[in-house]
């Protein structure tokens, strides 16, 4: 099969979707695949820059202001055309954040009639907005902690949060631009920074506990994962760094609570609309109550990842993971396809 593999871009997660393209390119090729790289930024790679590119490494901290601008800059006004990946059977989608993940590439593959891995744009988009996330889940009875949206007054976040809060992008990933505020003569400042990342701020409750992962894959909850942060929230050098955190699969949790936790982010999926593959996160209080923080649509896949580690502990390796997402999206874009021809030819009849 030949498959284009889109990833890079320009989003502050930008290292994160290289260090998945580093791991999924080599793995798709040694299962018989032809593997086209294209970094939605700059376009199809050739094989020195493909090279260089995927041996580099997570930095401590996101790309610069200044290093996004200038990628957004040379990738403006790019198309399907661009990434020249017309003549490939699929596109595997290895982008995190940004376009790549809020639905906008996506949406672009459905015009041009293009199979690819993920949900579609719809789900994509609704997953990147916490704010719209949060109120979806509540629909499906999975509970997520208590938020309001700026601007808001700080006697407002007293009475309906308390303190401390979480303040972050209303619409980014890996923790970018989140900050735990523990008194109102701070909110104003971590608004301000969240603000240089996204025009929508969240101000969440923050729930004190331990932290839970669970993966759907294929309409099916796989088994669950703790995370262990040297701090209070698994932030980005905890996620990207060498011994920045410890991930435990499968989580040390009573059945019943595994079993509660794993169908509320089947549920979480599903209101979500989610397609073959996602990865739902949780707080639990102390008192034990599993709180939703967010839905991943296109979470990290290198082979240490949450969703790879989850999959290996149900038994599949992360060569056959890939292969099923990718036989996956064939069979889902192959009907998305037929969908849009029967629709062209009841307008027309």
């Amino acid at each position: 099969m030949r498959i284009a593999v889109l990833f890079g871009g320009s989003s502050e997660e930008r290292d994160v979707s290289i260090a998945s393209a580093a791991q999924i390119i080599p793995a798709l090729r040694a299962l018989g695949h032809e593997v086209h790289a294209v970094d939605t930024s700059a376009g199809r790679l050739p094989a020195a820059a493909e090279k260089l590119l995927l041996e580099s490494r997570v930095a401590p901290a996101p790309p610069s202001h200044k290093a996004i601008e200038q990628l957004r800059t040379r990738a403006t006004g790019m198309s399907a055309d661009h990434f020249d990946i017309g003549a490939a059977d699929l596109v595997f989608l290895a982008l995190h954040g940004g376009a790549g993940e809020d639905g906008h590439i996506q949406a672009m593959l459905d015009l041009a009639g293009m199979p690819y891995t993920g949900s579609n744009h719809i789900a994509s988009a609704a997953a990147m907005d916490k704010d719209l996330a949060k109120r979806l889940f509540r629909s499906a009875a999975v509970p997520t902690p208590e938020w309001l949206m700026a601007p808001v007054e700080d006697a407002a976040v007293d009475k309906l949060l308390g303190w401390p809060v979480v303040v972050k992008p209303s619409k980014q990933g890996s923790t970018v631009g989140l900050t735990v505020v523990r008194a109102a003569d701070a909110l104003a400042t971590a608004i301000q920074f969240s603000l240089a990342f996204d025009d929508e701020v969240m101000i969440e409750k923050f729930i004190p506990g331990r932290e839970f992962t669970v993966a759907i894959l294929d309409q099916q909850a796989l088994p669950v994962g703790e995370i262990f942060a040297p701090g209070e929230v698994f932030d980005y050098q905890s996620k990207y760094q060498a011994g920045g955190a410890r991930e435990v699969f499968p989580a040390q949790l009573p059945q019943a609570e595994t079993a509660l936790v794993q169908e509320y982010a089947l549920r979480a999926h599903r209101a979500l609309k989610l397609a073959a593959y996602s990865r739902i996160d949780f707080r639990r209080d102390a008192i034990g109550q599993f709180w939703c923080l967010e839905a991943n649509s296109l979470p990290g896949m290198t082979a240490t990842s949450l969703l790879p580690q989850a999959a290996k502990a149900a038994g599949i390796e992360f060569a056959a993971l890939l292969e099923r997402i990718c036989q996956g999206a064939i069979r889902g874009g192959y009907r998305g396809r037929q969908d849009i021809v029967r629709s062209a030819a009841d307008l027309a009849g």
